[in-house]
Order: C-alpha cells, then structure tokens, then sequence
C-alpha cells in the first residue's frame, strides 16, 4: 500500500496523472487560426443606361487635390517580329522612377506586353504602389477610323479582354483591376454592350499627357501641369519606343504637382470616391 501511495505521489509530483490527484483540469483546446478577411472588391461603377458598360473619365472634382496617373502599356498583337528585332515596349526605368518618387499608379497593360514582358508585369502587379488595369489583349480598335489602329469584330470584343486577363494570370499578375481602356480611348455603344458582361468600367481620362512619339519632355510637363484639376486621369505611356520623354518629364512632373498639393492616388481610390467622373452615354475618343 505504501508504495502504490509513494507511486502515486511520484505520478502527481510529475504531473502524469492529475485525474488521480484531484487536480486535473479540461484540456485546453488548440488556439483557432486566425481567419483573414476576405479580400475587399475593387469599385466600380453601376452599369450605364440599358445596362451598358459605364465609363469613368475623373474623379471628383470636389473631395480633395487627388489625381492618378496612369500608363499605357499597349504593345499591339502585330508587334512581335518587331520585339524580336529588338524595338523595346517596355520602360523599365519608368517604372523604377515611379518606385523611387513613390508614386501610386494604374497601368493599363495588353495582354499581348504582358505576354512579351512577363517578369516585368508579375514585377509590377504585385507592387502594392501599382495596379494593373486590361487595356485588351491586342490594342486593337473596338470602333472603326481609330487612329489608323486595325479593328476588333464585334464578336470577339469580350474575348479580347478576357484573352488579356488570361495573359496577365499566366504572368502572375495578382489581382488585376476589373478597369478597361479602350485601345485609342475609341469606344461606341456597341463596344460598351459588347464588354457589359466581363463586368468592367471602362476608364478614360481628363488629361491628354501628349507623350505618344513626343521627344521633348518640357513639351509633356506643360501640357500635364497645364490640364490637371481636382479628380484627373492623367494618361501617359510606358513604352520606350512609342513615349521616350515620359520618364524625364514624370521626373519633373511629380514634385511641381506635390508643391500645389496634389496627392497620387491610383484609379481605384478615385472610383471608390467618384460623384461626377462618370459617363454612362457613348463618346467616339
């Protein structure tokens, strides 16, 4: 009997056996993970008039010195033998200004760039300071006599975006925006009911930054500096052939813009506060 009881003293002592002892206590239970919250749904805009696609062309001109820059990445689904030669659509060196200047900014980005630069827009789609943004897969026309650009049938106007996102989620773009800029900003109420079921808001802009082809920068700061209010869209490019000034004039751009106390937003945050950027009718550019 003794030494069962000693046995039994040892057994409490190590505490093996509380039940025996009078002492045990319920089993706590594993710490439950933490549950994230799932993840909030870009905004967008309610369908224009008859359902169609609505468009967003600034924000409000009224809740603040917010505006967005945004870039063009708009490589076209004819330009690949020209890549290969060499001709660069790209501009990385843009984008490391952006970086450096922390400069929030949508990049509205072809499926067909994404295709040719894919580490690149992986680089930039998970960058928190970005957003991409469909700009289509071949930057082709959704209207006819756009700018020279060859055009999309209508039937293959929702394939064409979603064809864009496709490329975007083979290069690991996390998250692109449900945003879509129409390739030359042509559009028509036959392309916006075309796009109506891919759920996006087509995004123009208020602010023409004229660097398309343009060598001198000082010619893109002033027309910039020049346009923007309240709530703009500024657009620009991010391709070295097509845009070879936009870097140098961003460069000058951004601190003159931040000393009239403007701050650099990216479209969504000018969506999600929108009372009078948008446009549900048509408007051919």
């Amino acid at each position: 009997m003794i030494a069962f009881l000693r046995r039994a003293g040892l057994v409490c002592a190590l505490g093996a056996a509380l039940a025996a002892c009078g002492t045990a206590h319920p089993p706590r239970k594993a710490p439950r993970a933490p549950v994230s919250a799932p993840p909030s749904r870009p905004p967008t805009l309610a369908p224009g008039p008859a359902g169609l696609t609505p468009v967003f062309e600034h924000g409000s001109r009224t809740r603040g010195r917010t505006l967005a820059l945004t870039f063009d990445a708009d490589m076209t689904a004819g330009q690949g033998a020209r890549a290969a030669a060499g001709e660069r659509f790209d501009h990385p060196r843009l984008i490391s200004t952006l970086r450096a200047l922390q400069v929030p900014a949508t990049v509205f980005m072809t499926g067909r760039w994404a295709e040719e630069y894919p580490d690149q827009a992986r680089s930039i789609g998970r960058d928190p300071l970005f957003e991409v943004a469909n700009h289509s897969y071949s930057h082709y026309a959704y209207t006819r006599d756009c700018y020279g650009l060859p055009v999309v049938p209508g039937e293959r106007m929702r394939s064409d975006v979603e064809r864009a996102y496709a490329a975007f989620r083979t290069a690991g773009v996390r998250d692109p925006m449900p945003y879509f800029r129409f390739p030359g900003g042509c559009y028509d109420r036959r392309a916006l009911r075309a796009l109506t079921p891919t759920g996006v808001t087509a995004v123009q802009w208020d602010v023409v930054g004229g660097d398309a082809f343009e060598t001198d920068a000082d010619v893109v700061v002033r027309q910039v500096l020049d346009g923007v209010r309240p709530g703009s869209v500024v657009v620009l490019h991010c391709t070295r052939s097509a845009a070879p000034a936009t870097e140098r004039a961003v460069r000058a751009i951004v601190p003159e813009l931040r000393g009239r106390g403007f701050r650099f937003v990216k479209v969504s945050e000018l969506i999600g506060a929108a009372d009078d950027g948008a446009r549900p009718g048509p408007r051919a550019r």
